[in-house]
C-alpha cells in the first residue's frame, strides 16, 4: 500500500488564512500604538524572525522608532533605541524606490555596522510602508538567523500594503482647531452665547473648601502617667467606664521592687549590726572609734534605700485625680508592657466636654483662620452634619497616629449641639476663603501640573 502524499497547498492555505487575519486585526486596530504592536509582534505568525522593529517618518524633522518587538513601549533612550534611529536613517536614505529588501550590517558603514552583530542577528528584511500617491510612512526591520526568500518577501509585500493602509488612517488625520470647532459653522452666535455664558459661571466666586478625616476627641482631658518605671500588671477599670476621684486604675507588677526592698532591708540590718558592733569597740578601741562614724553613714545610706524602695511600692497603684471616663486601649494589650516615668496610660476626660480632631493632608491644604466654619459629618450619621469653628490649627506638617503627614486642626462644636461620643470618627469639611469657581475646579490639576512641569 503506498504512503499518501501530503497537500501541498495545507502550507499555501495557512500562511493565507495568517494574511488574512492580520490584515484584519491591522483594520481593527483602535490606535497607532495598537497598530504598530501587531506589526512588530504578530507579524512573526506569518514570517518567524527573532527581532522585529517599526520606525516613523517625519516630514520635518528626523524619524523615530514606534515599537519594538517584545516590549509594551519604545524607550527612546535605550542604547537599542538610540542605534536604531540613525541605523533606519542610512537604509531609508538608500532605498530610494521603496523596495522590500534583505539588508545586513553591510549596509552601514563605520560604528553603526560593527553594531550591527550586537544588537540584531546576521539577515534584516527592510520593509518600506508607503500607499499609492502617498510619501512613505516608515519602514518596518525583521531580522533573522537564516536568510530571507524570495517567497517571504512576496508574501510581505501583500502584508505591508495592507500596515500601509492601516496606519495612513492615523497618520492622515487632520484636526480642527479648537476655535473652529466651538465657533465655526451654524450656530455661531448661540455658541458664542454658550461660551460667555461658561465663562461668566467660571467667575463666580465659591467659598473654597477641603474634606479630610477627623475624630470627636476629649476637651480638656486629664493624663494619667506611669509614676516609676515598671511593668503593668492588671487594670482595675475597663475602657471608657466611668471612674471617680481617687479610684485605682491600675497596678504595675510589685515583683521587681519587692526584691529590691527585700534586698535593701537585708543590707540595712548588715550595716545597723555592723555599726553597733563598733560601737562596743569603740570604748576600748580608738581604731574602732574612727570607723564608728563610716558605719553610722552606710548604716543611714542602706536605710534611705529601704525607705525608697518602699515608697515606690507604694506608688504601683494608680489611681485616677479626677472624675470621667477613663479612656484607653485594650486592658489585653497592656498586661505585660513596660512602661517608663511619665509615659500616657489613661486619659480621664469629661463626656459632656468634646471637640473636633482634624487632619488635613498635605495635598489638600487650603489657607484657614481661626473662627472658620467646619462641617462635620459622622460616619454613623452621614445625614446629619454638626456645625462646629475653628478653634487651632498647627502651622508645621506632622504625621497622624495614622502614618498620614498632615495639619492639625481643633474645631469647637456650636453652642448648643449635645457633643457626640468621644471616639467616633467621620469626615470634615473645611470652608476657607472666596475663589473664582475656574480656581476651585482646576485648583488640584494646577498644582499637579506645577509640580510635573517644575515651575
Amino acid at each position: 500500500m503506498k504512503p499518501v502524499a501530503p497537500n501541498s497547498f495545507e502550507p499555501q492555505m495557512f500562511a493565507l488564512g495568517t494574511l488574512v487575519q492580520l490584515l484584519k486585526r491591522a483594520r481593527r486596530a483602535a490606535s497607532a500604538e495598537e497598530l504598530g504592536f501587531v506589526m512588530v509582534n504578530e507579524t512573526h505568525a506569518l514570517l518567524p524572525y527573532r527581532q522585529a522593529a517599526l520606525w516613523q517618518r517625519h516630514a520635518r524633522a528626523s524619524g523615530k522608532v514606534a515599537a519594538i518587538s517584545g516590549a509594551a513601549l519604545a524607550e527612546r533612550n535605550a542604547p537599542f533605541t538610540l542605534w536604531l534611529n540613525p541605523a533606519f536613517e542610512k537604509l531609508d536614505s538608500e532605498n530610494q524606490r521603496d523596495d522590500i529588501r534583505p539588508v545586513d550590517s553591510t549596509r552601514l558603514d563605520g560604528p553603526l555596522g560593527e553594531a550591527w552583530r550586537e544588537w540584531l542577528p546576521a539577515h534584516g528584511l527592510l520593509v518600506p510602508l508607503c500607499v499609492d500617491g502617498e510619501p512613505s510612512l516608515g519602514a518596518l526591520l525583521l531580522a533573522r538567523e537564516q536568510p530571507w526568500s524570495d517567497g517571504d518577501i512576496h508574501l510581505m509585500s501583500e502584508l505591508a500594503d495592507g500596515y500601509a493602509h492601516a496606519w495612513l488612517r492615523f497618520r492622515g488625520r487632520h484636526r480642527r482647531s479648537l476655535a473652529a470647532m466651538l465657533f465655526g459653522g451654524r450656530g455661531r452666535v448661540v455658541k458664542l452665547a454658550i461660551a460667555a455664558a461658561v465663562v461668566a459661571i467660571l467667575c463666580m466666586p465659591v467659598t473654597l473648601s477641603a474634606l479630610a478625616p477627623a475624630e470627636v476627641v476629649a476637651l480638656q482631658p486629664t493624663i494619667v502617667r506611669a509614676p516609676l518605671e515598671g511593668v503593668v500588671d492588671h487594670f482595675d477599670v475597663q475602657p471608657n467606664e466611668q471612674v471617680k476621684a481617687g479610684q485605682q486604675l491600675l497596678t504595675l507588677d510589685p515583683r521587681a521592687i519587692e526584691n529590691k526592698l527585700d534586698v535593701a532591708t537585708k543590707a540595712l540590718a548588715v550595716a545597723e549590726a555592723e555599726y553597733r558592733q563598733a560601737a562596743q569597740q569603740a570604748v576600748f578601741d580608738d581604731k574602732s572609734k574612727a570607723l564608728l562614724a563610716v558605719l553610722k553613714g552606710r548604716a543611714e545610706q542602706r536605710r534611705a534605700d529601704v525607705t525608697y524602695n518602699q515608697s515606690l511600692l507604694d506608688r504601683i497603684k494608680v489611681t485616677a485625680n479626677r472624675s470621667g471616663l477613663a479612656i484607653y486601649d485594650d486592658p489585653n494589650a497592656w498586661i505585660g508592657r513596660p512602661v517608663t516615668i511619665g509615659e500616657r496610660l489613661v486619659e480621664i476626660a469629661d463626656p459632656a466636654q468634646a471637640e473636633i480632631e482634624i487632619w488635613l493632608p498635605v495635598a489638600d491644604a487650603i489657607t484657614l483662620k481661626t473662627g472658620a466654619d467646619v462641617d462635620f459629618f459622622l460616619n454613623v450619621a452621614p445625614d446629619s452634619p454638626l456645625r462646629a469653628t475653628l478653634r487651632q490649627a498647627s502651622y508645621e506638617a506632622t504625621q497622624s497616629p495614622g502614618g498620614l503627614l498632615g495639619y492639625r486642626l481643633k474645631a469647637k462644636l456650636a453652642d448648643g449641639t449635645p457633643p457626640p461620643r468621644i471616639g467616633l470618627k467621620g469626615t470634615a469639611k473645611l470652608f476657607g476663603e472666596r475663589v473664582s469657581l475656574f480656581y476651585y475646579l482646576l485648583r488640584r490639576p494646577l498644582a499637579a501640573a506645577r509640580q510635573f512641569v517644575g515651575l
